[in-house]
């Protein structure tokens, strides 16, 4: 049973959040047979202010959606 977790900044709406977690689930299906209903995936929203990248805090423009 997979479990994903997708780590994202605050601010997709459910229903984008839903289609990211259909494809996830389709391509866990296609390339390793794993039936739809055996696969978990868990949205983690981390604010802005506690995600840094290369030591610096990160500083996000808009969200595109």
């Amino acid at each position: 049973m997979p479990i994903v977790r997708v780590e994202l900044f605050p601010g997709r709406a459910p229903d984008i959040k839903a289609a990211i977690a259909k494809e996830i689930t389709q391509v866990l299906q296609t390339v390793a047979g794993v039936p739809p209903q055996d696969t978990t995936v868990m949205f983690i929203e981390v604010a802005p202010s506690d995600w840094a990248v290369a030591g610096k805090p990160f500083a996000p423009g808009p969200l595109k959606e």
